[in-house]
């Protein structure tokens, strides 16, 4: 998938109507403090974070796609967002680790990544002591999902039980999970039913 060139037209009335849940759903999970420094892994165009800049003291947004990267920034400077910044930034490669974000939130991002080991692991090492990660995904499937999307690489979805007990090996605690929606996508004319779960975790 080439997110520089779907960047553009990302923003569509259902992912952002969609976000305004999930960001509602992280909010009530995480129990936001006013205090919390965040950071979103695989931000994509920052749709989550619009909801949430309010009720933290600031957000990191990073993400592999220059593109993405760049409609956000210009997204943060047209709406005058002074506590968002965004990065290119791979977390995998780019070694620059400090424990710094009371919280990290991601959003159906890890199952386009094949070795989510090494990346919750990275992750893990950014969180500040007792920080919390907190994973939005998509439970798993048949592969429908990204049926039209031939140099698809990731992820069919994941196994919560599986991926509670990834993050248990890395080191999280009082990891709990919940599938909290439920939606239809339009693929070739059929309407594909998938539902997303989140996953929280404390270092």
């Amino acid at each position: 998938m080439d997110f520089d060139m779907r960047s553009i037209s990302w923003d569509t009335v259902k992912r952002i109507k969609r976000a305004k849940i999930i960001a509602e759903q992280i909010a009530h999970t995480t129990k936001l403090k006013k205090s919390y420094s965040a950071l979103e892994f695989g931000c994509g165009t920052g749709l989550i974070s619009f909801h949430l800049y309010d009720k933290l003291k600031d957000i990191t947004c990073i993400d592999t796609s220059q593109g993405m990267i760049e409609t956000l920034k210009s997204k943060i400077q047209q709406n005058k967002i002074a506590n968002m910044t965004a990065y290119q930034y791979n977390i995998d490669s780019d070694h620059l680790l400090t424990p710094k974000y009371d919280l990290i939130y991601t959003c159906m991002a890890l199952h386009h990544i094949i070795d989510i080991d090494t990346t919750l692991a990275n992750l893990y090492k950014l969180l500040k002591k007792n920080g919390h990660l907190c994973i939005v995904d998509l439970n798993e499937d048949n592969g429908s999902f990204h049926k039209l999307e031939a140099d698809f690489s990731g992820h069919h979805g994941f196994n919560q039980n599986h991926l509670k007990e990834v993050l248990r090996q890395i080191g999280y605690k009082e990891v709990e999970s919940q599938t909290f929606y439920n939606d239809v996508k339009d693929i070739d004319g059929a309407e594909f039913q998938y539902s997303l779960f989140i996953v929280l975790g404390r270092k």
